[in-house]
């Protein structure tokens, strides 16, 4: 909202001195936050002058300029000669004169120069080249605007060039801070100036005549409410469109972000403005017949004032004659109603629409307008009868209009709901220790009305300020009121045993093991195709239930993932398209899961304005799929780049094994890896992972037709795991024991085994034979070739063993190694080689 300061002081007391930082710092105290400050760009001499003689002189172009002298006083150099193009004007008439030094919008520094074989001394100016309009239909002449002036007068003062505005943040629930009133009230409980209601001025009479009443038919209520609960008209008749705007009102216009459009439609945003009322004129020989309230009907067209022909939907609330629609009501009229040029007679419409219908057609139609703007914020049910007088005023003043007992007014009875306040409640809430005389003080500051009752007070908050509903939110008036920095600023001591949950340290553990192992986190959204969930979400390939979004960002990905790897696959190829082709990315979040045969989702949703119960809580729960937590990683590319004496490396499923030790070691748990096929990953190079024989995840090379369908060159490995199961597997972390003072002893070993027989398998086998003297068990060769029988192939173990109680001899060890190899043996036919 754009407040010019010289309307704000009609209505508040603002020291003389007040700058507009100064006003944006009171309005910041009391919840606004502050934007900007705009001023007319115009500096320097600008004044009345007077045409003393124009000659035309017709030029080779075809253009004819008029050589001119004009008067600027005797303090500004007395007669200047002026080059000027416009003709609509004469001898004898007051313009604007901007002399030499001067800067207009643009900028545009005015200089003498010569032009046209004379040296124009100074511009006379225009409204658009002064900012007033975008209208450029020649120079302004003060006798149009109805001004007389003296020779000299500054013009920026009298064409009110000189204000200037403040713009606040009006958030969503203060409507009321969209007018030239609620700002004002503001200031006023910010600073404690005098307010000047402009809504309580001394009226004849307020109450519309008769004979153009409204009738609301309302057949389909939004949850329960109509559409108007008010429809006042007022009729002036005789008005003069042609009249110019007083330059007063368009430079407050201006400075308040709207053009001026022509005088009637100038009243109808200077009242919206200052009341914050919106309104509409119509062209009263326009209308056919009386004015209906209705619903929109299935199929129903109308031409708004944009232009644009619009289909309409059954909610839409639509102002209507004979003829048919004439105005979505709220957002904006109908073209075949419009005020123009020809219009003579004017009806004056001020109403209280349903705010959620309003929004709801204003983003329907992708229409928002300033009216839409307030009606959706909730405007003052009480203030259409004076904004529709004041705009009938205005009309009278300024159009030469004259105000009728014509009109008509349909209301209901405005009722605002009490609202009970305990004592003690807003000192708990808050935590600032305000008396008894403060809370009501603030509370009636804004415009309730407070009543002692048993035990606190009852409340009737004002009819502006709809936000008001319960005692939270009148808590927060008395907070605002009395200043947000009486708020101490304490942290509170947390209870012992809170924090972060066992599973949130685990998985914040396992991300940063992982940054910390050289991989980049990447976040990508939970979006994705059938196929894709198919291929990735699945063992074998096989269809599985997906989750369709009923309203996707993206049509082609209108899925919710039941994998990370494709968002890993999208991070991959648009940084490799970017070259960045040596990557090592990770992602955790929620993937979703849902069952065979279950329909999630609900049509019931419950109000907002309520808390669900716990039997709607428990249902919404159970529309809602599984959504566990996973853990992904991909990589390509090279783990090192080449450097001298050194070629680089190219990153593979040794790599990504790293990467689950790594996630293993911070979750707390041992993982194996078992051989095992995957649809999306190459045979032979993949692998379950599993904790305690439970699968919790895979690791493999992706196969080279997936990579290709994925744009990426060469090779790819990933893993996945289902993290939040990884760490229940884990159970609570065990304090790690005293290390050993003695030494280890290490063994090698070779075995000989059938070549199916997996390398994990042995290994456990080996680990079981070994007992408890074995620290460690690692493989370090899988070789198969010359000197290994057909079939089979040779495993080397490097073995670690160690006792807590003393230094073991080479023989012990070897007794525990040969112990294992006996297990291996027996298993899987394991033969020691040499």
């Amino acid at each position: 909202m754009r407040v010019p300061l010289s309307w704000l002081r009609e209505y508040v007391d603002v020291a003389a001195d007040a700058s507009p930082e100064d006003v944006l710092a009171a309005l910041v105290t009391v919840g606004f936050e502050e934007e900007d400050v705009h001023r007319f760009d115009i500096t320097g001499p600008v004044v009345v002058g007077q045409v003393v003689s124009l000659e035309g002189e017709p030029q080779s172009n075809g253009k004819t300029i008029n050589w001119c002298q004009v008067d600027v006083g005797e303090a500004n150099g007395g007669v200047r000669g002026i080059v000027c193009g416009a003709h609509n004007f004469v001898v004898g008439d007051k313009v604007i004169v901007t002399l030499p030094g001067a800067v207009l919008p643009g900028p545009f520094p005015i200089a003498a120069r010569k032009t046209y074989g004379h040296v124009s001394d100074g511009m006379i100016a225009s409204a658009r080249e002064l900012g007033l309009g975008d209208e450029h239909n020649g120079i302004l002449v003060l006798s149009d605007l109805g001004i007389d002036a003296a020779v000299g007068t500054d013009a920026i003062a009298l064409l009110g060039l000189d204000d200037v505005a403040v713009e606040i943040n009006v958030t969503p629930d203060r409507g009321y801070a969209f007018s030239l009133r609620g700002v004002a009230r503001e200031y006023s409980h910010a600073t404690g100036a005098e307010f000047r209601d402009p809504a309580e001025r001394d009226f004849a009479e307020l109450q519309p005549g008769t004979g153009h009443l409204a009738i609301v038919d309302d057949e389909a209520p939004v949850r329960g409410r109509v559409g108007a609960s008010e429809f006042v008209t007022r009729v002036v008749r005789g008005v003069d469109p042609s009249r110019p705007t007083p330059p007063w009102m368009i430079a407050r216009l201006s400075l308040a972000g709207m053009r001026s459009l022509g005088v009637l439609i100038d009243i109808t945003n200077y009242v919206m403005l200052e009341l914050g009322q919106p309104l509409h004129g119509y062209d009263l020989d326009k209308l056919t017949g009386g004015i209906t309230v209705r619903r929109a009907r299935a199929g129903e067209k109308m031409t708004t004032l944009d232009g644009q022909e619009r289909t309409l939907h059954v909610e839409d609330l639509l102002i209507t004659d004979e003829s048919g629609p004439i105005g979505l009501a709220g957002v904006m009229g109908g073209g075949t109603t419009e005020m123009s040029d020809t219009t003579t007679d004017v009806l004056i419409e001020a109403a209280s629409f349903d705010p959620t219908t309003i929004a709801r057609t204003a983003r329907r139609h992708k229409l928002p307008s300033e009216a839409s703007k307030r009606f959706e914020r909730g405007v003052d049910p009480l203030i259409p009868f004076v904004a529709a007088r004041r705009a009938a005023d205005l009309m009278v003043e300024l159009a030469g209009g004259t105000l009728t007992d014509e009109g008509g007014a349909l209301f209901a009875e405005v009722f605002v709901a009490e609202i009970d306040l305990p004592a003690g409640f807003v000192e708990g809430l808050i935590g600032v220790d305000y008396t008894e005389a403060e809370i009501t003080g603030a509370l009636t500051t804004i415009g309730a009305e407070v009543t002692a009752a048993d035990d606190g007070w009852t409340v009737i908050p004002p009819t502006w300020r709809p936000d008001l509903t319960d005692k939270w939110t009148l808590a927060e008036e008395v907070a605002r009121i009395h200043g947000l920095d009486r708020i101490p600023s304490v942290l509170p001591t947390p209870p012992s045993g809170r924090g972060l949950t066992a599973h949130q340290q685990g998985r914040r553990r396992v991300a940063n093991a992982l940054a910390a192992a050289g991989f980049v986190e990447t976040p990508a959204f939970p979006f994705t195709t059938e196929a894709q969930n198919d291929l990735h979400g699945s063992a074998t390939g096989e269809h599985l239930p997906s989750i369709r979004l009923a309203n996707p960002l993206d049509g082609q990905v209108p899925f919710l993932r039941r994998s990370l790897v494709p968002g890993l696959l999208q991070t991959a190829h648009r940084n490799i398209s970017r070259g960045l082709t040596d990557l090592a990315i990770f992602d955790t979040g929620a993937v979703f899961l849902p069952e065979a045969g279950v329909t999630y989702g609900t049509d019931d949703v419950p109000p907002l304005g309520e808390r669900p119960s716990e039997e709607t809580l428990a249902e919404l729960n159970a529309s809602i799929p599984p959504q566990n937590r996973f853990l992904a990683a991909l990589l390509t590319g090279n783990a090192t780049p080449r450097q001298p004496g050194r070629p680089a490396e190219a990153t593979g499923l040794s790599d990504a094994l790293d990467a689950v030790r790594v996630i293993a070691t911070a979750a707390g748990v041992e993982i194996d890896v078992v051989q095992s096929t995957r649809t999306a990953l190459h045979p032979g190079r993949t692998g379950d992972l599993r904790v305690a024989d439970q699968v919790v995840g895979y690791v493999g090379e992706l196969h080279p037709a997936v990579t290709a369908d994925a744009d990426l060159p060469g090779r790819a490995t990933v893993l996945e795991v289902d993290l939040d199961l990884v760490l229940s597997l884990a159970g609570e972390r065990i304090v790690a024991a005293s290390l050993s003072t003695f030494p280890a002893a290490t063994q090698d070993v070779s075995l000989a085994v059938p070549a199916e027989v997996p390398a994990a398998d042995v290994e456990a086998a080996l680990a079981e034979g070994a007992g408890a003297l074995l620290e460690s068990v690692r493989l370090v060769d899988d070789y198969r070739g010359e000197g290994v029988p057909a079939g089979s192939k040779s495993l080397s173990f490097a073995l670690r063993f160690r006792a807590d109680d003393r230094t073991l001899t080479a023989a012990e060890a070897s007794e525990a190694k040969l112990a294992g190899v006996a297990v291996a043996s027996e298993r899987f036919g394991a033969a020691l080689r040499d």
